[in-house]
């Protein structure tokens, strides 16, 4: 499975210029035969919190409108980074998952809201799982200050996860956080790690890019820098079941203790 990694700037606030700037990049990426393309979090608005009561996009409607049209057109999964999902009087930072039909396959809502960004105080936390399918083969999704919770993670290791997709926002001053703690999921659920960063700055935040794919080592297969570009790496399922017979740590496990 070839996965490719949009690392993009985002307009703040205008979701009509990122579509624009996505559109491009998926196509891009499919010339490249990519088999899933991930974007980052909150890909449509940034993080432009005041204004997610008008600018969110309601059920997400427009947002699977068209995604779906760029995942049926090029054949591809896509797994659309998060966007500002919004509910009634509520709003949700939520992951949408497309399948090569179109159809939506999952919606996942941040677990973890972020409180040192504000997070908690115009967004909603979302109480289900992260478990779907790409191409048959089982893998889980997160966003961002999930992976600071490395029982979360474990949760869906167990359940099956063999690649961990993890779209972010994450602050450039903390970006060895963002690689080390990546790295640590990775090898402790000998999963895959394929996570999408974005950069550039909005009026409060920078953002540190190196989007990132891991292997079930802990071994870097591919890293960006800081600018604008998509990460190419292959996913291959036949390396990590190969890591998990040689380091059986699932077997190993001692379920009477923990």
């Amino acid at each position: 499975m070839k996965a490719a990694v949009i690392q993009m700037d985002i307009e703040f606030g205008n979701p009509q210029m990122n579509f624009e700037y996505v559109t491009d990049q998926i196509r891009e990426a499919c010339n490249n035969e990519a088999d899933v393309i991930v974007l980052p979090e909150l890909w449509t608005t940034g993080y432009d919190l005041e204004m997610l009561d008008q600018i969110g996009d309601p059920d997400g409607e427009k947002t699977i409108e068209f995604i779906s049209s760029l995942a049926s057109t090029y054949h591809v999964n896509i797994i659309a980074g998060s966007v500002a999902v919004r509910k009634g009087e509520k709003v949700y930072n939520t992951m949408l998952v497309f399948d090569r039909e179109g159809d939506v396959v999952k919606e996942y809502s941040k677990v973890h809201l972020f409180r040192l960004m504000n997070e908690e105080k115009y967004l909603t936390s979302g109480n289900e799982d992260g478990h779907f399918t790409i191409d048959d083969i089982p893998v889980a999704g997160f966003i961002c200050y999930d992976i600071r919770f490395p029982e979360w993670i474990r949760k869906h290791a167990l359940e099956g996860a063999k690649v961990l997709f993890v779209p972010a926002e994450w602050p450039k001053p903390r970006t060895e956080h963002w690689r080390n703690l990546l790295i640590t999921r990775a090898i402790e659920n000998q999963c895959y790690v394929v996570a999408c960063n974005r950069i550039g700055k909005d009026p409060n935040n920078e953002f540190g890019g190196h989007s990132i794919i891991i292997d079930p080592w802990g071994e870097i297969v591919a890293e960006a820098e800081e600018d604008e570009m998509t990460l190419y790496a292959d996913i291959a399922i036949d390396h990590l079941d190969e890591i998990r017979t040689r380091i059986p740590v699932y077997e190993d496990r001692r379920t009477d203790l923990y």
